[in-house]
């Protein structure tokens, strides 16, 4: 047996399959741990990247343990979870906008900052200078930093190119690690982030349709269409035109929608088979409910509130209540330029009162549903037949993934 890792000697064991992966977990089926843990002392074999054993104390080590063929790693005893998925991330950009924190210190919101020459368009233009290679650099680094914090699976957008030349050097830099990097990644095509300076509406909607959509699909440098859906960016009527003309060209969609006012956005991602609604802070519960039901997961990004200055008041709690299912994701971006998991679930439950485990599933399980799960990549969980990534964490208590606000210390991220 060549290329085996048998992990023994194990903590309780966060394996969140329920035997098999059958969709997301829904409301209070989220927390319920005797389902998805294992005893202390499960035993995990991994061969060729694939889990091939999960067994009680003993069941493996038994046959395998000693084995030179086999890497031996003893777990002393210390817990184990999923690696993070991380499915709403704005990787590729360059430039600083820290100085709006003050901005924001003395009352201005995202809107006037935007229209005081802040914003989008100011790391759009910062970005638009940017080498590849520079661009190149800058998303290694933080590659490195969310595998650094745990992640082993994330999803990252364009964004702050928003013209053919530009969105392509982007998307192409995001591919650059899809093929040759080690963690798991798939690509988010958002030329409709926000109306670039020296575009009318009806100019840059023909250039997102006529020019960009075609360079993203003819070089598939993309699985997904995105849309920063919100009043003073993109309107439902103009979102839904994006949507439908990029699903025919082969593109699955996800949605920035409510982040600001209920503006519809959640019911739009609903009517249009959006695999993903984010932000949704300000989505209304039957919009909420209906999403669950299709299939629409709802990704909260608790980080962007806490970043400027809003109210940590996403409705977790009403959502665990209502049966619906939602996931946890950072949203790195300029002004959120954290790409730490373990800190986003820490204020979901630290803040928000989300239970533990609903807060591990919200990063691992469920957010992997909203990204292509036809293969083997690993989907959050840990179970046999699938290149499940798997951490060994620094204490016995799987709540020890939480305690760490920004890059996990002492854990081991194994596959």
């Amino acid at each position: 047996m060549a290329d085996s890792i048998l992990v023994h000697n194990t903590g309780e064991v966060a394996t969140l399959s329920q035997g098999t992966f059958d969709g997301p977990l829904c409301g209070h089926e989220m927390t319920q741990k005797d389902d998805l843990f294992m005893d202390k002392g499960t035993e995990i074999l991994f061969s060729d990247g694939f889990v091939t054993a999960i067994e009680s104390a003993g069941t493996i080590s038994s046959e395998w343990l000693g084995n030179s063929n086999v890497r031996d790693i003893d777990a002393r005893g210390k817990a184990i979870v999923p690696a993070f998925v991380d499915s709403h991330t704005h990787l590729v950009w360059s430039g600083d906008r820290s100085d709006e924190i003050t901005m924001r210190s003395r009352g201005l919101g995202y809107e006037e900052i935007g229209k005081l020459g802040g914003g989008i368009k100011r790391t759009v233009a910062n970005t638009r200078r940017s080498t590849e290679e520079e661009l190149r650099n800058l998303v290694k680094n933080r590659i490195d930093m969310a595998q650094r914090s745990g992640t082993g699976r994330l999803e990252a957008k364009s964004g702050y190119g928003l013209d053919v030349e530009h969105e392509k050097k982007s998307l192409e830099v995001l591919d650059y690690f899809n093929r040759n990097g080690s963690n798991q990644m798939e690509c988010t095509w958002l030329g409709a982030h926000d109306i670039p300076t020296g575009f009318t509406r009806g100019q840059y909607l023909d250039n997102l349709l006529d020019e960009q959509l075609p360079m993203v699909t003819q070089n598939k440098l993309a699985r997904y269409v995105d849309v920063f859906c919100e009043p003073g960016w993109f309107t439902t009527d103009e979102t839904t035109l994006i949507c439908e003309e990029s699903k025919k060209m082969g593109l699955k969609v996800r949605l920035h929608v409510d982040e600001f006012v209920d503006s519809g956005g959640l019911d739009l991602a609903t009517e249009i088979g959006a695999v993903s609604a984010d932000h949704v802070a300000r989505s209304p519960m039957p919009s909420r409910v209906e999403a669950s039901e299709s299939g629409t997961m709802q990704t909260f990004l608790p980080g962007t509130p806490y970043a400027l200055g809003k109210p940590l008041d996403l409705p977790l709690k009403q959502c665990m209540d209502a049966g619906v299912s939602f996931s946890l994701a950072t949203d790195f971006n300029p002004n959120c330029p954290s790409l730490s998991l373990p800190f986003v679930a820490s204020l979901a439950v630290h803040r928000m009162k989300l239970d533990p485990v609903a807060s591990l599933v919200a990063i691992t399980r469920n957010p992997a549903t909203s990204l292509d799960c036809s293969g083997t990549a690993h989907r959050g969980t840990i179970e046999v037949g699938i290149e499940s990534r798997v951490l060994i964490l620094e204490t016995e208590n799987y709540e020890s993934f939480l305690s760490p606000f920004g890059t996990m210390n002492n854990f081991d991220m194994i596959n």
